[in-house]
């Protein structure tokens, strides 16, 4: 894998297709200020991240995409070096932010990637914006409203499977942040790794990265309120759902995580859907990133525009 440079505060940049630099900026949208990285030209990407990561997660696919597209890498609301307002952390308002954030950066049309928790906020995104998201590429992600909720539940096939404890534990109001606080290291290293069949590629850089941003003022108590919206954004999906997605859907998973359980739910969400199952654990991006690129560029050419060689 090919190495880059440290900056002053001793993290890896994020570099694009030409090993130059990604540049940021802030964005005052829907009534709190997003940070974002940009990059490239061309038909517009936008790249959304989950949980606890921050947009860094995409810094080895972006040099990927930015020979070919303008690639928008924000950080969610309240997450990454974004700001962390007191609300607003269901999925639909967090398309809601993405949404204003591209319109204010004068891209009209523009295909959504998204990963985890940024998934769910792209798949709200398309439905709220069917004019303009293109293309919707749904990476590793269970949605609420459609049995996610029933792997936080203690079962004798989830405790062999998927069972997602955190969820629950997140749930719980004050007794999370008095826990993880001072913590956040051990927390954040723990999920990543146990939830990637290569734990390897959760490199010191990337965990350094995570650590700081999830330990600022309002980070973890952020990401909670992600989760704690989580049977709000159920009912927002399943009211979704009484339209299906009429765009093109790439429906990605790694077989040992999600799968082709995100085709079978996006199935449900929508009528044109494409699936593909990479040997890999959650964080695709960071696992596998040459081969996400390699079936995203095809994906993204058929239906946005630039060439997939």
């Amino acid at each position: 894998m090919k190495h880059f440079p440290l900056n002053n505060e001793g993290a890896f940049r994020m570099v694009d297709h030409q090993g130059r630099p990604v540049q940021s900026d802030r964005a005052a949208v829907n009534g709190t200020s997003l940070h974002y990285r940009f990059a490239g030209a061309g038909a517009p990407v936008v790249l959304l991240h989950g949980i606890p990561k921050t947009s860094y997660h995409w810094r080895h696919l972006l040099p990927l995409l930015s020979d070919r597209y303008t690639v928008i890498v924000p950080d969610l609301r309240g997450l990454g070096d974004s700001d962390h307002p007191a609300g607003g952390y269901d999925s639909a308002t967090m398309s809601d932010d993405i949404a204003a954030l591209m319109a204010q950066l004068g891209h009209a049309t523009y295909s959504v990637v998204g990963e985890d928790w940024g998934a769910v906020i792209g798949y709200q995104l398309a439905v709220r914006q069917p004019q303009r998201v293109k293309a919707l590429v749904f990476a590793e992600a269970l949605m609420p409203g459609f049995n996610f909720e029933q792997h936080t539940a203690l079962t004798p096939e989830n405790a062999v499977g998927m069972f997602l404890w955190h969820v629950g534990f997140y749930f719980k109001a004050d007794v999370p942040e008095m826990l993880i606080a001072g913590h956040e290291r051990e927390l954040i290293t723990y999920m990543i790794k146990s939830e990637r069949l290569f734990p390897d590629s959760a490199t010191a850089d990337a965990l350094a990265e995570y650590v700081r941003c999830y330990s600022l003022p309002g980070g973890i108590r952020s990401m909670l309120a992600v989760y704690r919206a989580m049977l709000v954004d159920g009912e927002q999906n399943r009211a979704a759902a009484s339209t299906p997605l009429a765009l093109p859907v790439l429906a990605l998973g790694g077989d040992a995580f999600i799968g082709a359980r995100n085709e079978e739910i996006m199935r449900q969400l929508a009528t044109n859907v494409t699936g593909h199952v990479f040997h890999a654990g959650h964080d695709l991006a960071e696992e596998v990133p040459a081969e996400m690129a390699a079936v995203i560029l095809p994906f993204l050419a058929a239906h946005q525009g630039a060439s997939p060689n």
